[in-house]
């Protein structure tokens, strides 16, 4: 996204709309947002202001001078208008062809995508008339986005409520993403896995599983059906990604051959424990017993017995290495059957676990290797599946 023009409509969800521009800066969009007069009863537009850099727009005039803006100079150059919160009442403007304020004027002359996403009372929500032009803002072209469901602002409890920004986001996102994964069936696993000593206690390592996560939510944005295995994260999985929940890496295992086999392709990003224990105490080990010495079992190895059953699917693996970084990388690519290879130094600031931001270097299997700079996972993400698209 280069642009975005946010049209905040008078409800009780508009304070998360500042949220949504943050997110939309933070993405590198140049944000310019357009008020009705009922929504800056419920947030200043000075906030936008500071969290845009650009002045708010609220009514059809810039000022009291009476100097008109031409809102097809505010659309000039712009990806996506995204209507956040948007109201029954400004919904039903839309339907109906209105044009009574700036945001309702924008609209109708908007060539670029229109996200709307419904914000009110669960009752009004459900409302045959709500309902008849969501459809009609549907059939006009518009991308709605359901709204969440929970215990609203007047403490009744129902569909209605504005979804979270990241989602607001990502939702966004994907509409402008090209669906070059459209229908393709993908499986990705990520996260830690967690290999028990006692009930307190476990082997484990730092992923928090940010990789994989972007990797599954970019999959999503470009139209893939996507299964996400995860272990114990954080993490709220992107919306309309199966997720499946794991700890330890036989339960990944299990989990990872319950479902590939209608996948085309697969992405181990996961941080699986290659040993675990090879006794589990039931109770809590105390300290006065002896834990020096802790025998060791060999876990099966996921990515390698995927290799041997790959056939004509797309196989990707992570390697995250201190040394030799890329003959251990190229060697693990080959002994797996893997057609990519992602790897990181762990010593190289700002690459590898627990940070918003990874240097890989991607190998592919004729050893061609391609260095790439530090930047976000979510970048990263959308960089890797270009590189697999051009494979499928």
């Amino acid at each position: 996204m280069k642009k975005v023009v946010l049209g905040v409509t008078g409800g009780i969800a508009a304070y998360k709309a500042a949220e949504l521009a943050r997110l939309f800066v933070r993405g590198g969009a140049d944000v310019h947002v357009v008020m009705t007069e009922a929504a800056i009863e419920f947030i200043a537009p000075l906030t936008f202001q500071v969290l845009t850099g650009h002045p708010v727009y609220v009514n059809m005039y810039a000022d009291r001078s009476g100097e008109k803006i031409n809102h097809i100079d505010l659309l000039e150059g712009t990806d996506v208008v995204v209507i956040a919160p948007a109201t029954a009442n400004t919904m039903a403007k839309m339907a109906s062809g209105l044009a009574d304020n700036l945001l309702t004027t924008l609209y109708l002359a908007a060539r670029c995508p229109v996200v709307v996403v419904p914000s009110m009372n669960a009752d009004m929500y459900e409302h045959q008339a709500v309902q008849d032009n969501i459809r009609r803002l549907s059939e006009y072209g518009c991308h709605l986005m359901d709204p969440d469901a929970g215990e609203l602002a007047c403490g009744v409890y129902g569909r209605g409520r504005m979804p979270d920004p990241l989602d607001i986001n990502a939702f966004t996102r994907a509409v402008l993403r090209p669906k070059d994964f459209s229908g393709l069936k993908t499986l990705v696993s990520a996260g830690p896995t967690r290999e028990p000593l006692d009930p307190v206690r476990f082997l484990s390592n730092p992923s928090t599983g940010l990789m994989g996560y972007a990797l599954a939510r970019a999959l999503k944005e470009r139209g893939a059906e996507v299964i996400l295995i995860s272990g114990q994260t954080h993490l709220q999985p992107p919306a309309g990604v199966k997720k499946v929940d794991v700890t330890t890496t036989e339960e990944m295992f299990d989990a990872v051959f319950g479902h590939y086999k209608d996948c085309r392709l697969v992405i181990k990003a996961a941080a699986v424990s290659d040993y675990r224990p090879m006794e589990v105490s039931q109770q809590k080990v105390k300290k006065n017993n002896d834990l020096s010495t802790i025998e060791l079992a060999r876990n099966r190895d996921i990515l390698m017995e995927l290799g041997k059953e790959k056939g004509d699917r797309i196989l990707v693996g992570f390697a995250a290495e201190t040394e030799d970084v890329f003959e251990n990388a190229q060697q693990k690519l080959v002994r797996k059957n893997l057609d990519l290879i992602v790897v990181n130094n762990l010593k190289e600031p700002g690459a590898g676990f627990a940070v918003p931001t990874n240097r890989v270097s991607i190998i592919d299997r004729s050893g061609e290797v391609e260095n790439l700079p530090l930047m976000e996972k979510e970048e990263l993400a959308h960089l890797i599946l270009d590189r697999i698209a051009g494979m499928l």
